[in-house]
Formats: C-alpha cells, sequence, structure tokens
C-alpha cells in the first residue's frame, strides 16, 4: 500500500485531522442546545434557541454528529497506534 510507514503515518495523522474537523460542527450544535435548554430561560440570543423542539433537535443532532466524529477519530487514532507498534515509529 504504501512503501514508507511514515508516509502512511502523514496520511492517517491528516484523516485525523480531519475527523476533529468534521466533529467540530456536532460541538457546537450541542453546546448551543444545552445553552437553549438551560441557560437562555426564554431569552436566547436567537429567537430558534427559544423554541423547544428547535434545541431538542440541536442537542440530538450534535450528539449524533459528534458520536460519528469520535468513532472516526478513535479509529484512525488506533491505527496510528497499531502502526507505530508494529515499525517502531
Amino acid at each position: 500500500m504504501y512503501s514508507q510507514p511514515e508516509d502512511q503515518l502523514k496520511k492517517l495523522q491528516k484523516e485525523q485531522i480531519k475527523a476533529s474537523v468534521q466533529e467540530m460542527p456536532g460541538t457546537i450544535m450541542l453546546g448551543l442546545g444545552l445553552y437553549g435548554k438551560f441557560a437562555a430561560n426564554g431569552n436566547a440570543f436567537h429567537p430558534l434557541l427559544n423554541e423547544p423542539t428547535n434545541v431538542n433537535l440541536l442537542l440530538v443532532l450534535g450528539a449524533a454528529i459528534m458520536a460519528w466524529g469520535g468513532y472516526k477519530f478513535f479509529k484512525v487514532t488506533r491505527e496510528i497506534s497499531l502502526l507505530k507498534e508494529q515499525h517502531g515509529i
């Protein structure tokens, strides 16, 4: 697949960064949902955060995106760890 384990390691590290960036919207959505649910008390900085349906949707979608991104991130992290263990990098 790759001629050098270092090349494969660089590719995996790039995938790890991509997974972190792809997870970021989920983190923001979850944070906004938590703000709307527990801190806004009907006086949010945006009217959509005052609607319970919107807040619950943000919480569910944000958590799902974060779970998917976390799975992807830790899968790549495990591959990096195995590669380092096998090749002594």
